[in-house]
Parts: C-alpha cells; structure tokens; sequence
C-alpha cells in the first residue's frame, strides 16, 4: 500500500502544476470610431518566454525592470504572428498598447478609418505563442455588426474568418 501512495502523490502533483497555454482575442467594430479594434490577453510570462527565444532579450514585461524597448519588441512579434486581412487583402494595424491584468498582458491593436458597408470579409491568422507552446491555442471571438463567431485556433488551424 504505502508503495501505490508513493506513486499517485507525484500523479497528483504533476497534474496540479500542469499549466494550459491559451490566448483570448476580441476583434470589434466601433462605429463611432470607424475602427476595428482588437484587443489580446495572454500570459505576460508566455509572452515573456517567447520574446526571449524569438529575439533573445529579457523585456521583464510588467515589472519595474520592462526595458524601454519593450512596446518595441512586442510589437514587432505581433507583426510576425498576427495578420488581419480584410476582404482578402492583408492590411496594416496600429499597435496601441499594452497593460497589465494580475498575470495577463492585454494588447490593443486597431485599424482605423474602415467603414463597415464596405465589408466582406475580415480574417485573422493568429500565430502568437503557437512557435513556443505546441499546445498553444487561441481563442478569437468576432463581434462585427450584428454578427459573432468564435473560432478555437491551433497550430494546424490558425485562421478565423467572419463573411458577411
């Protein structure tokens, strides 16, 4: 008996400190604004992580020490694995920031002066941590007019779409 106790303590603990990898995205459209805007949450230490393998520099996002090229880098990653295309054809955003929630990093993006009549379709193709985690998934919710969509994206399936 004490030997199958010695086996399911290290069982319990392993699956107690198993930690999942997951981002949440919201992509919006404020008409008063003419704008979409996009905001992510992920995990500032995941985001950390792969600033370190991607660029090898220690940003210390969300602490006294963030280094003052941290946007700088931040935004560079965004723009290797995150694309938005709109009515097929790949457009620029603007990052806009980033804050702190507890162990969470939002980032807000937008892509201003886009009227919603002339939408057909919006994409998004969200690699973010996809190239550190393998079990990395992305969650995407669209909220565009009178329309919504979710897509749960990983590795292999990278991409939501909302047609209109």
């Amino acid at each position: 008996m004490k030997g199958l106790y010695l086996f399911i303590i290290p069982l319990f603990i392993a699956i107690g400190v198993h930690k999942f990898y997951v981002s949440v995205t919201q992509v919006e459209y404020y008409a008063q604004d003419e704008a979409i805007q996009i905001t992510s949450r992920v995990f500032i230490d995941d985001l950390e992580k792969a600033l370190v393998e991607r660029y090898d520099v220690q940003t210390f996002l969300a602490t006294p020490k963030e280094i003052q090229e941290a946007d700088r880098i931040v935004e560079r990653y965004l723009k290797a694995k995150f694309v938005v295309r709109i009515n097929g054809t790949q457009v620029e955003y603007k990052y806009l920031g980033k804050k702190t929630d507890s162990d969470l990093m939002i980032l807000f993006l937008e892509i201003p002066g886009f009227s919603l009549d002339k939408l057909k379709s919006i994409e998004i193709q969200n690699e973010l941590l996809m190239d550190v985690f393998e079990e990395q998934k992305n969650i995407l919710h669209f909220r565009i007019g009178d329309r919504k969509k979710s897509y749960v994206l990983i590795r292999e399936s990278n991409v939501g779409m909302l047609n209109f």
